[in-house]
């Protein structure tokens, strides 16, 4: 799987870069972004963080807006971002041009619907595809973390629950914690995966984490202001779950904080040292 790079700057001695290549799980090309340490260059493979970002997004929102690289540096981490959906002229989205479903917004499963089946294959894409591509390329062991934000930390919670053993830590910012439950993930759910919402379950975390065959410890932060904290995010019925199946859920209410990048940034140590605790030891 050749890459194209697209564009490569010094950072905290290490190397942020962005790159397109084709997709079979999308069926198209895509763009995804990659930080590579300092200690990328000493010869070693080092573990790598995948970053899932939120409707709208793309995979550059967070690295330049998260202030993650510093850290990542000192820590010896890879982070890798890629896109919120497929995109491309054959790619479908929102009918009424609405931002909250298709281009921007895959929500992170794999559709079963068409036209949306084609090419909306985000699961597969961030679970199989990307760390096989990424492991290829890069200096870049198997030992994997993931973390997100909104929609993305929905994706997050769900590629880690449904897949045991793939990753070695989880994390998540004001995740879209119960989508069956919430107009967000109402509507894709109904487009991508059709109107039968027990094939829903199997994407809901709230759910899953009720299943878990893996208890992987979750760090979830939730900012007190967020404006999509009651309709949209939920977080009371992804800890109601975790309650009751003994799974190790942290969720910490951060007053005074909203939904934006301000909130991840003031944060984000706190989410990479998390994962550096069970990706380096």
């Amino acid at each position: 799987m050749p890459l194209e790079r697209l564009s490569s700057q010094k950072c905290f001695g290490g190397w942020l870069q962005r790159f397109r290549h084709r997709s079979a799980a999308l069926d198209g090309d895509t763009v995804f972004a990659v930080y590579l340490p300092p200690q990328a260059e000493q010869g070693k493979k080092l573990p790598v963080l995948y970053w899932l970002s939120g409707l709208t997004c793309t995979d550059e929102n967070f690295m330049q807006k998260a202030g993650a690289q510093r850290l990542a540096a000192e820590l010896g981490l890879i982070l890798v971002a890629p896109d919120t959906s497929p995109r491309g002229p054959d790619v479908p989205g929102d009918p009424d041009g609405a931002w909250d479903f298709g281009l921007g917004a895959g929500f992170y499963l794999d559709a079963t619907e068409t036209p949306w089946s084609r090419h909306y294959r985000m699961h597969e894409f961030v679970v199989d595809e990307l760390p096989a591509l990424v492991e290829a390329h890069f200096p870049a062991s198997d030992k994997r973390a993931i973390s997100g934000h909104s929609m993305g930390g929905h994706g997050a919670l769900v590629c880690a629950l449904r897949n045991p053993g793939r990753y070695r830590s989880v994390s998540a910012f004001a995740p879209v914690a119960n989508p069956m439950h919430c107009p967000w993930g109402e509507k894709a759910f109904s487009h991508y995966l059709g109107a039968d919402r027990a094939r829903w379950r199997e994407w809901d975390a709230s759910v899953l984490i009720g299943q878990a065959r893996e208890m992987l410890p979750i760090l979830v932060d939730q900012g007190e202001r967020d404006a999509f904290l009651v309709e949209q995010l939920k977080p009371a019925v992804l800890q109601a779950a975790a309650r009751a199946a003994n799974y190790p859920l942290t969720l910490r209410i951060q007053p005074g904080y909203d939904h934006s990048y301000y909130f991840i940034a003031s944060f984000i140590d706190d989410h990479l040292r998390h994962h550096a605790a069970a990706l380096c030891g």
